[in-house]
């Protein structure tokens, strides 16, 4: 239940937003900060998050400066990152239900709006903040959880996710760059999740590829720089027979977005980058299998705040987005694989046939 209410200045003039979790978890916390400036226009809002996640935030208007934190540090260390933020802010949302989270929020503001779980009947960790929101972590969409932290304080919920930009003068350059000002008709295709237990196969990735060239597309492979995606990808573009571009390490995360705003289609597995395209509003093709769709399927463009667009069993198309689930009675499991570990496979999405994801695709291409 939540706490009484507590008088918050208002409007807020400095708020923090805590969100030290991957790219996805910051990308799906910009909904609360679009609310929070909507509401308060004035106000300074700035993000706290853990190095690696901060570019999923470029450009974006509702946000004034963007602290990196990391996460490994000495005592001393954490001390002076305490330090730098210590009652700097009138308001700040632990928009993670972490210790970590909860402590700087604590620490940047006296008034703390965070998450509380079931499990954590901690006095320390319920009195760090001035409002305490149960955090449910099965039946309601990452969206939906953090904006009410916003209702919590009689705010409106704007349930817009909002993409990392670059300067249309900027963009130009890099496609010139990048040889890709003559493209124009393409498909982005983002093969490589973080992690195994979220991968298709991968000649299956390659037979789609081939196929969307032989309907005259071109295909445009994403990608980290991390050396094990980078030659997952490139080892995909260079099995297909018609041939396709290969961009692994050369985008930033704003950069893809930009390219994915000018797509006919994107298809991708559960990872942040199938979240940015389905947040830009170009047709997107999600592989979901052991990860709960209620809580992590990617939100349409323009859905409005509230339930989650996905049940938590099925395929289904929600505005922009396709989310295609794999077979079996045990989907979703929730768990980490078959094996249950990050390098484990995940039977259910390898059962995804290719013939159900070119039927997709080409209902997409042709609407």
């Amino acid at each position: 239940m939540h706490r009484p209410p507590i008088s918050f200045p208002a409007p807020s003039k400095r708020v923090l937003v805590v969100c030290t979790q991957r790219i996805g978890d910051v990308l799906l916390a910009t909904p609360l900060a679009r609310s929070v400036k909507a509401a308060w226009p004035d106000a300074q809002l700035d993000f706290l998050v853990l190095p690696g996640t901060q570019g999923v935030l470029e450009g974006n208007p509702d946000v004034h400066q963007v602290l990196a934190f990391p996460q490994r540090a000495s005592l001393r260390e954490k001390l002076a990152q305490l330090g730098k933020i210590w009652r700097r802010y009138d308001l700040a949302f632990a928009a993670i239900p972490s210790d970590r989270a909860r402590i700087f929020a604590w620490a940047a503001a006296r008034n703390a709006v965070g998450f509380t779980t079931a499990e954590e009947a901690s006095w320390l960790k319920r009195h760090l903040l001035k409002i305490a929101v149960p955090f449910d972590n099965l039946q309601t969409h990452t969206v939906t959880m953090g904006l009410r932290l916003v209702e919590a304080l009689g705010l409106p919920a704007i349930g817009q996710v909002q993409t990392p930009r670059v300067p249309a003068e900027n963009w130009r350059k890099r496609l010139e760059q990048l040889g890709l000002t003559r493209i124009t008709d393409y498909v982005v295709i983002h093969p490589n999740p973080k992690f195994r237990y979220k991968m298709w196969d991968s000649d299956k990735w390659i037979t789609l590829i081939s196929w969307l060239r032989q309907q005259g597309v071109e295909v445009l492979l994403t990608g980290s720089g991390d050396p094990t995606e980078a030659a997952y990808v490139r080892d995909i573009a260079s099995k297909v027979p018609e041939g396709c571009r290969c961009l692994t390490g050369l985008l930033s995360l704003a950069e893809t977005a930009e390219l994915l705003k000018g797509a006919r289609l994107f298809v991708g597995p559960d990872t942040a980058v199938t979240h940015l395209a389905a947040a830009t509003g170009i047709p997107t093709i999600a592989l979901f299998g052991p990860s709960n769709p209620v809580k992590w399927g990617p939100w349409p463009k323009d859905w409005p705040a509230g339930e989650s667009p996905w049940p938590f069993v099925g395929s289904k198309q929600q505005g922009n987005v396709r989310l295609i689930q794999g077979p079996g009675d045990c989907v979703p499991c929730l768990f980490e694989g078959c094996d249950r570990h990050l390098d484990s496979d995940s039977k259910c999405l390898q059962d995804i046939s290719v013939e159900r994801i070119i039927d997709a695709a080409q209902e997409a291409l042709i609407a």
